[in-house]
């Protein structure tokens, strides 16, 4: 008996999804809550739980294909369904050196490895070790290779020719590599892990896939990344005196399909910018107090807290507060009405290999520094793993960004309806100004940052936006953050 597996609703006002991986294949066993798939939305990317245990019969939609709610995704069953495996079966008879053990359906993917010698050089065997049994059968290839010369030698020297020839074996053993080369960009690389791949300088080709058929998978650019990361670590002291080079990245040349998340976000940034009247307002705020405080209880409040405190709390605080006192920029828009909520949902801009997701910190104007440290970690980490809720990506009122994070002086960023406002925070530096010591002016070195508010003019005036800036500039500078520390 076989059942469907439909995909589910996913949010109150997400109507369809793409299949961005299937976790299993068919003919592979699963068991109820394991994860099957991961699906991509409008609004967050999910993996979907199996239902009901059994074994993966057929595959309904493949990867890459949109569907809407409630389509029938994959059936599963005992197993009589299964005709994928079992076709597979004289193939993998008829060449079982060829199999690969955990996807019996793409043995003929790897079947054209053994002809690639070519790339053999460019990924180490020991790089896929689900290929580690195909170099095995090969070893004892040298000693007839060796053999080969022997009879041209036996004139001269019938007895020494052998071992003569002996050394010329090694000179064949490149060859043998040959099938670990098949996984170096074998199958279709997804945006995502080609983004992610060219956010950290990862050559694809140098990859080894660890997926079906070779293909390569997130975690297989993650494990590159790590080794790449340890390696510039131990010889950092080396070379700490210049930057490393940019690594020229494989999307070079190339045309790539955008991501669904790609489209939604470039169709919501141009709809906000053709019907909002944007502009923004930038002040600069002096947050050496603020440096000196987190400076001071940055220890004490990881051990209490078991977060790590940036100046982002600090911010998303001020912001809070300020939002209060000016609920014009906490508004929303909708139709020809102005809404005050009561709460401020502060949404945080969070950067993934996907693209910007902005989780909602709800009641952020209640909470405290480690009540803001601690939703504003875990809201991030859950993000980038994919672990977010659908519901935590709506009810924002305002938006906080930081673009410091990567280094950027301050920006301009783009308000996201129905919101009317979003707060981009810039990097803090330190440099030289000039403050006023007893009625005196003198020399000093401050830590400052830009404060960069995009606002839609048709409800909030400059003059708002001055006023809502100024009361976070004065909060900051005042730096009496020790009543709001949370414990």
């Amino acid at each position: 008996m076989s059942e469907s597996v439909n995909l589910p609703a996913l949010g109150e006002s997400v109507t369809e999804g793409t299949v961005t991986r299937w976790l299993k294949n068919v003919g592979d066993r699963v068991e109820v809550d394991e994860p099957l798939l991961e699906v991509s939305t409008d609004k967050v990317d999910t993996e979907i739980p199996s239902p009901i245990s059994g074994i993966i019969e057929q595959i309904l939609v493949q990867e890459d294909e949109t569907v809407e709610v409630g389509t029938p995704l994959v059936t599963i069953g005992d197993g009589s369904g299964a005709a994928a495996p079992e076709a597979a079966a004289p193939a993998a008879e008829a060449a079982p050196a060829e199999v690969v053990p955990d996807a019996p359906v793409q043995v003929t993917s790897d079947a054209p490895a053994p002809d690639a010698p070519a790339d053999a050089a460019e990924v180490p065997s020991t790089d896929a070790p689900t290929e580690a049994a195909a170099p095995a059968p090969a070893a004892p290839e040298p000693a007839p290779a060796a053999a080969v010369p022997a009879p041209a030698a036996a004139a001269p020297a019938p007895a020494v020719a052998a071992p003569a020839a002996a050394p010329a074996a090694p000179a064949a053993a490149p060859a043998v590599a040959a099938p670990a080369a098949s996984n170096s960009n074998a199958g279709y690389v997804t945006p995502l892990v080609r983004k992610l791949a060219h956010d950290n300088g990862i050559d694809l080709t140098t990859v080894s896939g660890s997926g079906v058929g070779g293909r390569i998978r997130k975690e297989d650019v993650l494990a590159a990344v790590e080794v790449k990361a340890s390696a510039s670590t131990s010889s950092a002291s080396a070379v700490s005196a210049a930057p490393a080079p940019l690594a020229v990245s494989p999307l070079r040349g190339t045309t790539v399909k955008m991501s669904r998340l790609r489209k939604v976000v470039a169709e919501r940034a141009v709809i906000s910018m053709q019907t909002s009247a944007q502009l923004t307002s930038v002040v600069e705020v002096d947050v050496t107090k603020v440096a000196a405080f987190r400076g001071k209880v940055k220890d004490t409040f990881l051990e209490k807290t078991g977060t790590k405190l940036s100046f982002l709390p600090f911010f998303a605080m001020a912001a809070a507060e300020a939002l209060k006192a000016f609920p014009i920029i906490n508004a929303t828009i909708d139709g020809d009405s102005i809404v005050y909520p009561e709460h401020e949902n502060i949404s945080i801009a969070v950067d993934t290999e996907r693209g910007l997701l902005t989780p909602v910190v709800r009641n952020a104007g209640e909470l405290d520094l480690a009540g803001l440290a601690k939703e504003i970690a875990d809201l991030a980490e859950r993000t980038r793993d994919n672990k977010l809720k659908p519901d935590e990506l709506g009810g924002g009122t305002f938006t906080l960004t930081n673009t410091g994070s990567r280094g950027a002086l301050f920006d301009t960023p783009i308000v996201f309806l129905p919101q009317v406002a979003i707060l981009g925070t810039g990097i803090v530096t330190k440099k030289p100004v000039v403050v006023t010591v007893d009625g005196s002016d003198a020399i000093a070195i401050r830590s400052t940052v830009y404060l960069a508010l995009s606002y839609d003019h048709r409800i909030v005036d400059g003059a708002d936006a001055a006023r809502f800036l100024v009361a976070i500039k004065n909060r900051l500078e005042g730096g009496d953050f020790a009543g709001n520390l949370g414990y």
